[in-house]
């Protein structure tokens, strides 16, 4: 189905990946972001050589060493990137070569728990 800007009706939108013509508004647009931050590595985009994550590096290190510093690149990446939310929990297992995060995200200006499921 294709959206017209008509049916738009939040400020905050983006195109929505692997569909086209579709969009993604509000809690959906930030669950998207969430997920491109931390599924795009440091230095991979020219023009913004900061933005994105370096959770991969920590794929093979020892469970207990990688834990925690994927947790805190999560949190950094998207304190750094995403400056409409306020982050409360971060998850995170590594299965074979797998990163998964759980991630438990307010809007700044509410106390409404929201929750983003992303696989690196």
């Amino acid at each position: 189905m294709t959206v017209s800007i008509n049916d738009i009706k939040s400020a905050d939108w983006q195109p929505k990946l692997g569909e086209i013509g579709s969009v993604v508004e509000s809690i959906e647009d930030i669950n998207q972001c969430i997920r491109i931050i931390l599924a795009t590595p440091k230095g991979s985009d020219p023009h913004r050589p900061e933005f994105g994550s370096d959770i991969w590096k920590y794929v093979d290190y020892p469970v207990k060493e990688a834990i925690p510093n994927i947790i805190r690149e999560s949190v950094d990446a998207i304190n750094a990137w995403e400056q409409r939310i306020n982050i409360s929990k971060v998850k995170a297992e590594i299965v074979e070569s797998t990163i998964a995060l759980q991630i438990e995200w307010m809007f700044k200006d509410s106390e409404e728990t929201q929750s983003v499921e992303v696989t690196v």
